[in-house]
């Protein structure tokens, strides 16, 4: 906007514990508690208000009601900022993306919740249950360190939504092996297997313009084959970028090698070069708008629905909209896959990707008593049980005893490539002035999409930048 697997038996025993972890006495007369939490406005924090509106008890007796206060995301960073650092005290918790943990928890407006996890066998299963990733990415800071701010709230990840029509398509079928000599994937299991050379094959087979026949249908609009985010705001051509960089063998700066790590000789080494030219090469098969800088998460989701792209790269999060034909052109016609790789030496796909999805945390002001109900909504939130609601609802659960489940493959069609995906997720920049790190990879990566410099210059430029400002912050020392 960025490994244990329990038996059923252990399961059991791991949902008693958490279940029965805060049972106290009824207090001799229960108390109205409201918990006021920032959100982002979007279908995943209303599904966690319903359910809590429905199923949520406090162990302690006490009424305690769950508050969301539901921000627009172009507003979220702003509002959140503001209210957190005036001192207004508005919220007992926030929804947050990862990479704000750092300055929000370094400012001590963000509760450290270890002797929390120490002391609660509950907290502990939770902990253990989570996907190691998912913990180092939403809960950390510094990053894979043991000092814990954050409980997963929705899980997010980059697969491949495609139009299944289009791809099966006998006739598409029969010419797309004439021209490239192997088959069009059709089935969600083919499409688990493309690379990005395959992808890119896509992007030249599927452009048509208007008028030309696709699937035996003429079109009424020019169409493309792929989509990816190459957009100027926030983080959305990072997002994608940096699959390309890890999945290279190359890297960005790396938080854990603070304060050794150099950004000069490793944002901008050849590899990392190369892997921006390949983000680059494949903007050339699709719609006009990714060499604008301006086709970001919004745009490749809109253009997809509206039927104009055969596949495009999107976060799970959007595929509620795009399954329902009240939003969707599509909605009948769509099918879901793990994101493209990279195919290694070995022949086997590299998929390294930037994570999204958010945490939430709680505020470091609330009183004992209010910091215990939050606890506790916590617990529940990550029980097995509501986060079997939650995805059946159209959520993602980052618990490996959920997303292991037969069952939850069941859910929606994409969670199928959920967990598998979850093994290649990477996260960035856990530090300060995170902020500053992102926003000039936007700007300079903004310059290469739109052809006012190379990929070389432009990297040249974001380390030399990086390295700078990691020395300011005492994250360089050599």
């Amino acid at each position: 906007m960025k490994f244990l697997k329990l038996g059923v038996a252990a399961l059991a025993t791991a949902g008693a514990v958490v279940l029965g972890s805060t049972a106290l006495p009824m207090p001799a007369s229960a108390k109205d508690i409201v918990l006021r939490m920032a959100v982002p406005d979007w279908p995943p924090t209303h599904i966690m208000k319903e359910l809590a509106d429905k199923h949520y008890k406090a162990p302690s007796g006490n009424h305690v009601t769950l508050e969301p206060d539901f921000i627009p995301w172009p507003d979220f960073w702003t509002r959140i900022n503001a209210s957190l650092t005036s001192g207004e005290k508005k919220y007992q918790m926030a929804v947050l993306d990862s990479e704000w943990l750092a300055p929000f928890g370094e400012g001590g407006y963000l509760l450290k919740i270890n002797k929390f996890i120490d002391a609660d066998p509950g907290l502990q299963a939770v902990f253990k249950d989570l996907h190691p990733t998912l913990v180092d990415s939403y809960s950390t800071y510094p990053y894979k360190s043991k000092n814990y701010y954050g409980f997963p709230q929705m899980p997010d990840l980059l697969i491949n939504y495609y139009r299944k029509d289009v791809f099966c398509n006998d006739e598409e079928q029969k010419n797309f092996q004439a021209k490239f000599g192997y088959k069009l994937p059709c089935t969600p299991e083919e499409m688990d297997s493309v690379d990005w050379k395959m992808y890119e094959d896509f992007g030249k087979f599927f452009m048509r313009k208007k008028g030309e026949k696709l699937a035996g249908q003429t079109l009424d609009d020019d169409f493309y084959g792929i989509a990816y985010q190459a957009g100027k705001g926030y983080d959305f051509s990072s997002m994608q970028e940096h699959a390309f960089v890890w999945q290279e063998g190359a890297d960005i700066w790396e938080d854990t090698t603070a304060p050794h790590g150099h950004s000069e000789g490793v944002t901008n080494s050849p590899q990392a070069v190369k892997a921006l030219e390949h983000y680059l090469r494949l903007l050339h098969y699709m719609p006009p708008v990714a060499k604008t800088g301006t086709m970001d998460i919004f745009k490749t989701d809109e253009l997809f629905r509206e039927g104009k792209v055969a596949s495009h790269i999107e976060w799970i999060g959007f595929g509620e909209s795009t399954i329902s034909p009240s939003t969707s052109k599509v909605a009948d016609k769509v099918a879901f896959a793990m994101m493209p790789g990279t195919r290694g030496p070995d022949g086997k796909l590299i998929r390294w990707s930037n994570i999204g999805g958010q945490p939430f945390a709680l505020t470091s002001w609330n009183s004992d008593e209010v910091t215990k109900e939050a606890l506790d909504f916590c617990k529940w939130w990550l029980s097995t049980d509501t986060q079997m609601k939650f995805a059946q609802a159209g959520g993602q659960s980052g618990l490996q005893s959920v997303y292991n489940t037969p069952e939850y493959k069941t859910y929606r069609p994409w969670n199928r490539a959920f967990g598998p995906s979850i093994e290649w997720q990477r996260d960035v920049w856990h530090i300060v002035p995170y902020l500053e790190m992102l926003t000039e990879e936007q700007e300079e990566y903004d310059k290469a999409i739109t052809g006012q410099k190379s990929a070389k210059v432009a990297l040249d430029a974001i380390a030399a930048f990086q390295e700078n400002l990691l020395k300011e912050y005492g994250l360089l020392k050599e």
